[in-house]
C-alpha cells in the first residue's frame, strides 16, 4: 500500500512539472517570446484574423510603459491578477491552488492521505475562501465600472470610432494575388490608415530580410529593418547564443498566408499589425564545428508582426507576438 502511495504521488508530481513546462514552452529558437511596441495598443490584443484566429500572446517585453492611455479592460489581460495565466491560473487564486495541491502531495508522500498534509490549514479554509469570494466580487464590480466609464468616454469623444478601414486597404489583401488573404482590417481608436499593394509587399519582404539578417547575426542589417527596441532584443538573443557557442539559422522562409489585423496612425506614426503563417527551417548549430544540435526540420510558424513607419518613411518591424 505504501509503495502504491509513493507511485501515485510521484506520478502526480511529474504531471504537474509536465504541465508547467508546457505552459512556458511558447517561444521557439531565436524568438524571446512576444516583444516590442505597438504604440498606444501595445497592451491591447490585436484583432483575430483567419490566419491567427486565436488570441495573440500578450507583449511580455516592451519599452512602452503601461499607463491610463494604453491599459484598460484589454490591457489588463496582459498582466497577472486574481485569475491570471499559468497552470493554476496565477495570481492570488493560483498561489492558493498551488499551495493546496503541494500540501496534498506531501500528505500522500508521508502516508497521511491527500488532505493530511494540510494539518492546521483546514481550520482556516472557510475564512480563506470567504476572502477569495470577496476579492472576486470586488474585481468584477471594478471591471464593470471601468467598462461603463470607457463606454461613456467613447460616446463623448470626437475622435474616430474603431471599425473597418475603408478604401483600398479594406480589399488589398484579397486583391494581391499572393499569400495574403482577405478580410476587413480593423483599426483601433485612432486615425485610419490606407494601405496598398506596395505596403503588403514590404511586409512580406521584411519577413524574409529580418530572418536572413538574424541568421547571419548582422546587427547592421537589422538596424535598417527593425526599430532600435527590436534590434536590442535581437542583440540580446544573439549574445546568449554566442555565450552558449551556438548559432541560430532560420532558412527557407516562405510566406504561406497573411491577414491584416489592424492599421492605424497615432502621434505622426503609422502602425500595421499583420498575422503571418510562414514556412521555415529553424536550426541551431554548434558555432565551432557547424554540427546541428537542435532543429533542422522544416516547419511552420504563425506570428503577428507589427510594423511602424514615420510619415513618408519606410516600414520597420516594431513588435512580434506569438499567434
Amino acid at each position: 500500500m505504501i509503495r502504491h502511495r509513493w507511485l501515485i504521488a510521484l506520478a502526480a508530481i511529474a504531471t504537474v512539472f509536465i504541465f508547467v513546462a508546457a505552459d512556458h514552452a511558447d517561444a521557439r529558437a531565436g524568438r524571446g517570446g512576444s516583444m516590442g511596441s505597438r504604440g498606444g495598443s501595445t497592451f491591447s490584443a490585436p484583432r483575430a484574423t483567419p490566419t491567427a484566429p486565436n488570441t495573440a500572446a500578450p507583449i511580455q517585453r516592451s519599452a512602452t510603459q503601461p499607463n491610463a492611455a494604453t491599459t484598460g479592460a484589454a490591457g489588463q489581460a496582459a498582466r497577472p491578477g486574481l485569475l491570471g495565466g499559468g497552470l493554476f491560473g496565477g495570481g492570488m487564486l493560483g498561489g492558493l491552488a498551488a499551495g493546496f495541491i503541494g500540501a496534498g502531495l506531501f500528505g500522500m508522500l508521508f502516508g497521511h492521505g491527500f488532505m493530511g498534509g494540510m494539518g492546521g490549514f483546514a481550520s482556516i479554509l472557510g475564512l480563506v475562501f470567504q476572502i477569495v469570494l470577496v476579492v472576486i466580487v470586488a474585481r468584477l464590480a471594478f471591471a464593470w465600472w471601468q467598462r461603463r466609464n470607457a463606454s461613456s468616454l467613447a460616446m463623448q469623444s470626437a475622435g474616430p470610432t474603431p471599425g473597418a478601414a475603408s478604401g483600398p486597404s479594406a480589399q488589398a489583401f484579397g486583391g494581391l494575388g499572393s499569400m495574403f488573404g482577405g478580410g476587413s482590417p480593423a483599426t483601433p481608436a485612432n486615425e485610419p490608415v490606407t494601405l496598398d499593394k506596395a505596403d503588403y509587399d514590404a511586409f512580406e519582404q521584411l519577413l524574409a530580410d529580418v530572418q536572413a539578417a538574424y541568421s547571419a547575426e548582422d546587427l547592421a542589417a537589422l538596424r535598417g529593418k527593425a526599430t532600435p527596441e527590436m534590434v536590442s532584443y535581437f542583440a540580446e538573443e544573439l549574445a546568449d547564443n554566442a555565450s552558449q557557442g551556438v548559432i541560430n539559422r532560420v532558412t527557407d522562409v516562405k510566406l504561406l498566408q497573411g491577414d491584416l489585423s489592424e492599421a492605424w496612425r497615432e502621434n505622426g506614426h503609422d502602425y500595421a499589425t499583420v498575422a503571418m503563417r510562414f514556412a521555415l527551417t529553424d536550426t541551431t548549430v554548434e558555432r565551432a564545428s557547424g554540427r546541428t544540435v537542435d532543429g533542422g526540420q522544416p516547419g511552420e510558424v504563425t506570428e503577428l508582426w507589427t510594423f511602424m513607419r514615420s510619415r513618408g518613411g519606410a516600414w520597420l518591424l516594431s513588435a512580434i507576438q506569438q499567434g
